[in-house]
């Protein structure tokens, strides 16, 4: 029974982190936390040792002419700060290595955010990324060293008080007046910090795309229009910065003066005091010393409030966008798919946009509507239509890549939420209409990465997509790296490549998008080969394409008029079929009218 408890607790703080893997990761560092809450209640403590120092000095040293006591009060002194600095070197230690942690904690949550369906993440997740390493910046930086001694202020003033009531009060009118600026600072620029930090990640998403783009940006001569794009959306957003640091900086500049000048007129009132034989002359360079020490916490946040303001908006942004994380769902490992699909009633809504103004899932564009359709292992489809007839889009629900807003797939009879993702994705091969390699070698790429790699498993799919004598003449073979800035392959070498990460462990279901969209007439019969022998594997291809080749290697065409089914059945069906309109003259598909084209000529 201890056993069973114990492991019913596993699963439930199991699935409590999936829930909420954020929470959990901050729950995680409450012990760092309140490790350096108390090296910060040493390191305050210690803070009290000057202004005693001075007292004993001024009071005691000075009246005596003692050097012994002298020598003895500052071989206690220069043990005290020796441990002062080791308190501060623990706290700055603790805290460096918690954000080094919730990074690791919550890194890889963040990362596999980005590569879910932009559609289905909340309008900020795509920086959650750069939330994450303003959280951890934070976490190593000086401002929350002063969050840390804010709750020791009291110690100070208390310390005041006990010397005079009248400069305990002093202090705390001065105080309440740092304070006051303290709240004025955050009230001022939380706004001009949001919608700075917006701009931010609006400059890094267009810098990205212009980088990606940049042969296209300097063929087409668009390099003076985008620089200047880009230059307005950067003064736009240093603008917006500036405005904040500027007041930030403003109220700093103030709250500094005021606490020099709250040191002055302490020093003053307590020779006042003094003169009056109601402290003594210690007293007056002790309470100076507490006063500084006491306003120094928010003297440190308010100059580092944009760091605070910053980390304060990450925080935010990023526990909302990891709180759309969907809890894992209990899964078993399936066997492994024959490559039985089924589709049905699919129907794929425009992500985030709405016709009427509105965000309801009812008066969104419609991408595909009721699309079903059964294919048996082995079988393949050539998936046919004008452009945006929505080709791709099933394409990408094929895959995974969307997921349907309402209908259902299902594979060998079990839908893809039943399988683990990665699990399900080495049984699916996909050549999306823009292929891009990752930065690596040809093999990684071919292989997916796999740092288990089967070369034999590597070596078939490169002959199988054509691609192996390519790839050997290269000066490095399969070491040669790609993905990066310096691509070294065209177009259609990038595409074959493509292919043979799809086709690496001859997955069970194959979709091609366009895959002869760059392919000269060699690249086309090698793919048409490859088609071929993934269909006598027992592999279920779908094939995105207009050229009719392609089309000719199909056990079943679907045409696809938008984004709904216009016709579906076997090709000899429906090649014999296409001199009726589907559903006008005008868009009959090319690959269906040039058969009977030739026909009608070898008539």
């Amino acid at each position: 029974m201890a056993r069973s408890g114990g492991s019913a607790r596993v699963a439930t703080t199991q699935m409590k982190q999936a829930q909420d893997p954020y929470k959990t990761a901050l729950e995680k560092l409450r012990r760092s936390f309140v490790q350096a809450g108390l090296f910060s209640a040493g390191i305050n403590l210690l803070m009290l040792a000057g202004p005693l120092y001075m007292l004993q000095i001024y009071d005691r040293v000075l009246s005596s002419g003692s050097v012994p006591t002298l020598l003895g009060l500052f071989a206690i002194i220069v043990v005290m700060y020796a441990f002062l600095g080791l308190y501060e070197f623990m706290r700055s230690r603790i805290l460096s290595r918690a954000a080094y942690r919730i990074d690791q904690l919550i890194g890889d949550i963040t990362f596999r955010q980005q590569l879910q369906d932009p559609g289905s993440l909340p309008p900020d997740a795509g920086n959650s990324l750069r939330n994450l390493e303003i959280i951890r910046g934070f976490l190593s930086g000086p401002a929350i060293r002063g969050l840390f001694d804010f709750p020791w202020i009291p110690i100070f003033l208390i310390a005041v008080f006990l010397i005079h009531p009248a400069l305990g009060v002093l202090t705390l009118a001065g105080a309440g007046v740092v304070a006051g600026v303290a709240w004025l600072n955050q009230w001022a620029t939380s706004h001009t910090i949001s919608i700075g930090s917006r701009l931010d990640a609006q400059e890094r998403n267009f810098v990205e795309l212009s980088r990606r783009s940049a042969e296209m940006v300097r063929a087409l001569g668009m390099q003076s229009v985008i620089t200047q794009r880009w230059r307005d959306m950067h003064t736009g957003s240093l603008a917006q910065n500036q405005k904040g640091g500027d007041r930030s900086d403003g109220f700093s500049a103030f709250s500094r003066a005021f606490r020099l000048l709250l040191q002055s007129m302490l020093l003053t009132a307590g020779a006042y005091l003094a003169l009056n034989q109601q402290i003594s002359a210690g007293m007056i360079v002790g309470v100076s010393i507490l006063a500084g020490r006491a306003l120094a916490p928010v003297d440190q946040v308010i100059g580092q409030w944009r760091s605070v303001g910053r980390a304060a908006e990450a925080h935010k942004h990023l526990k909302a966008a990891l709180d759309q994380i969907p809890p894992e769902k209990p899964r078993i490992s399936l066997p492994v798919p024959t490559g039985a699909l089924s589709l049905h009633n699919v129907t794929k809504l425009m992500p985030g946009v709405a016709t009427a103004g509105t965000a309801e899932k009812s008066d969104r564009t419609r991408i595909l509507t009721q699309i079903s359709f059964d294919l048996k292992p082995g079988e393949v489809l050539g998936v046919i239509g004008n452009s945006a007839a929505g080709k791709s889009s099933l394409a990408r629900i094929l895959v995974g890549v969307w997921q349907p807003d309402a209908g259902e797939i299902r594979l060998d009879g079990a839908t893809p939420d039943q399988w683990d993702p990665d699990e399900l994705g080495r049984y699916i091969g996909y050549l999306p209409q823009h292929v891009e390699m990752l930065p690596g070698t040809i093999a990684e790429n071919i292989a997916r990465f796999d740092p288990d790699a089967d070369e034999k498993q590597l070596f078939l799919a490169a002959r199988s997509a054509g691609v192996h004598e390519l790839i050997l003449a290269l000066p490095d073979g399969y070491a040669t790296r790609i993905g990066g800035a310096d691509q070294p392959l065209s177009g259609g070498q990038v595409q074959r490549i493509g292919l043979a990460r799809a086709v690496y462990r001859l997955p069970s279901v194959v979709v091609l998008d366009e895959p002869n969209a760059h392919l000269d007439t060699e690249g086309d019969e090698t793919l048409t080969k490859t088609i071929r022998l993934l269909r006598e594997m027992g592999s279920t291809v779908i094939v995105m394409a207009h050229r009719p080749s392609v089309i000719a290697e199909a056990d079943k065409v679907l045409i696809l008029h938008q984004g709904m089914v216009a016709r579906f059945g076997d090709r000899e069906d429906i090649i014999q079929n296409s001199v009726q309109p589907v559903p006008s003259k005008s868009e009959t598909p090319a690959a269906l009218t040039a058969p009977r084209k030739r026909a009608r000529k070898a008539k």
